[in-house]
């Protein structure tokens, strides 16, 4: 009843100049991730309200371009507007239920067919868990299996991640919203984010 989300969100995509340029310009659509580590399943991937994110994550990639089908020259940020629809979102109960539930039929079926769960693990010496075979995997088996009349259009999850704010905090330096896309149509629009005018307070 309550899994169609009645707002907009802006978010925020981290990639190539050159991409940005084609999307904005030429009018192309960005395309769909496939990785059998996307951290939640198969889907266009944004930072919720937070282009600083994206632009460091591009960033990022163009430090280790091995994690990034495409190459990153010159890192840049494409502003969306999104209209969620019927979400599978991780901070109400209903989809952290029925999350946990597909986790759980699909370790039944791997277990009848003797194969191996896979696993999240971080990359080199970082804490953070960035390669989520499990995640993904457990996330595009819980699409497969829902009802065709119910698909989910996106999935919203939040990530506590990096080092602490400071000793014993809650906080975690890289907290972030992601938001993954699977119906391209949720994507109303595209934009170039602006830099704020300093004489004016933001609203």
């Amino acid at each position: 009843m309550y899994k169609s989300l009645p707002y907009f969100i802006l978010a925020f995509h981290g990639c190539d100049e050159s991409i940005k340029q084609k999307v904005l310009i030429s009018q192309e659509r960005l395309k769909i991730s496939k990785n059998d580590y996307d951290w939640l399943g198969h889907g266009i991937y944004f930072w919720e309200s937070d282009p600083i994110r994206a632009l460091e994550y591009a960033q990022l990639l163009k430090k280790y371009p091995e994690r990034s089908s495409g190459k990153i020259a010159y890192p840049a940020v494409i502003g969306a507007v999104i209209d969620l629809g019927r979400c599978l979102n991780l901070v109400e109960s209903y989809s952290l239920r029925i999350v946990r539930e597909a986790y759980n039929n699909l370790e039944d079926e791997m277990k009848k067919y003797n194969k191996e769960m896979p696993k999240n693990h971080p990359i080199e010496t970082e804490g953070d868990l960035l390669i989520r075979r499990l995640d993904c995997l457990v996330f595009e088996y819980l699409h497969k299996n829902k009802s065709e009349n119910e698909p989910f259009d996106s999935v919203r999850g939040v990530f506590w991640e990096g080092n602490e704010l400071y000793p014993n905090a809650g906080f975690k330096e890289k907290n972030h919203i992601q938001i993954c896309v699977r119906n391209p149509n949720c994507i109303k629009g595209y934009f170039d984010p602006l830099e704020p005018l300093i004489e004016y307070p933001i609203p």
